[in-house]
């Protein structure tokens, strides 16, 4: 009973630790396509004096990715109804130019006022309408979810390594007898922390296949029976194959740093 609860107590901490990994590679999945649907669905309104073309906005700031010219006649004839073909014509004639521009990229809030800048700096530019309240308040918010989850997942990260970390002390006394005779004849320190290593491997291979266990079945039972648009629409992003090799080589390297913190905290181990 105390060897299944010891090693309930290494794989728990462990498993909180590639939990918290796993939800942050399927929210940066998940998001990146949000982020995305953000970019393209944002688009700002620029006035020009002449006619322009892509390469004319890309040298002045690279961010600028797409070019669409919105018709002049359409907006003459919404501001000139009823109006004699002659004066619709002048009318056209003194309108600036107008376009919506795209960005390459969901840059945040001082990228945004610097494209600005950059393209009210021109000359042939009149006016730059970022639409900055609602971009600004989409981004903000965007960012604070993100932020909070790196927060939350690095706090649980470190207690949990704290949590491993002694119960690998524990180990180590449970094999100080092992350890001690190894030292007496002169093995290498690698050597005589491969008891530690042996039984940490095992339980971080046990924590990568029920954390993936747990993330399959969100994947292919919960998630498809939710009714949560978001995740029956990335049902696939919610884990990958790929995922287990980086579940279990973190896994590994806490295994190694818990190991190696625990056997450098003293010099050899004490009677």
């Amino acid at each position: 009973m105390k060897f299944i609860k010891n090693h309930i107590m290494f794989i728990l901490p462990l498993m909180a630790i590639l939990l918290g990994i796993e939800f942050y590679l399927v929210f940066d999945r998940t998001t990146d396509s949000y982020e995305k649907g953000l970019k393209e669905g944002y688009s700002m309104l620029v006035v020009s004096k002449k006619p322009a073309v892509l390469s004319d906005f890309k040298k002045l700031n690279p961010h600028i990715s797409t070019l669409e010219k919105i018709k002049r006649q359409n907006i003459v004839a919404e501001i000139a109804k009823g109006v004699n073909k002659g004066t619709q014509e002048e009318i056209l004639a003194a309108l600036p130019y107008f376009y919506n521009v795209s960005l390459d990229s969901y840059v945040d809030t001082s990228g945004l006022e610097k494209i600005k800048n950059d393209l009210e700096n021109d000359e042939n530019i009149k006016k730059v309408e970022t639409f900055g309240n609602a971009y600004s308040s989409a981004y903000k918010l965007f960012s604070f979810i993100k932020f909070t989850l790196k927060l939350f997942i690095s706090f649980m990260g470190i207690v949990s390594l704290f949590l491993i970390i002694k119960q690998m002390e524990i180990w180590k006394y449970a094999h100080k007898e092992r350890m001690q005779v190894m030292e007496i004849f002169g093995a290498p320190l690698m050597l005589r922390s491969g008891v530690l290593f042996k039984v940490a491997i095992v339980d971080a291979f046990v924590a990568t296949l029920l954390t993936s266990a747990f993330f399959l079945y969100i994947k292919f039972q919960w998630a498809a029976h939710s009714g949560i648009d978001i995740m029956m629409q990335k049902q696939e992003e919610l884990f990958r194959l790929s995922d287990i090799g980086i579940l279990f080589g973190s896994a590994l390297l806490i295994v190694v740093i818990a190991v190696y913190s625990v056997v450098f905290s003293s010099k050899g181990v004490q009677e």
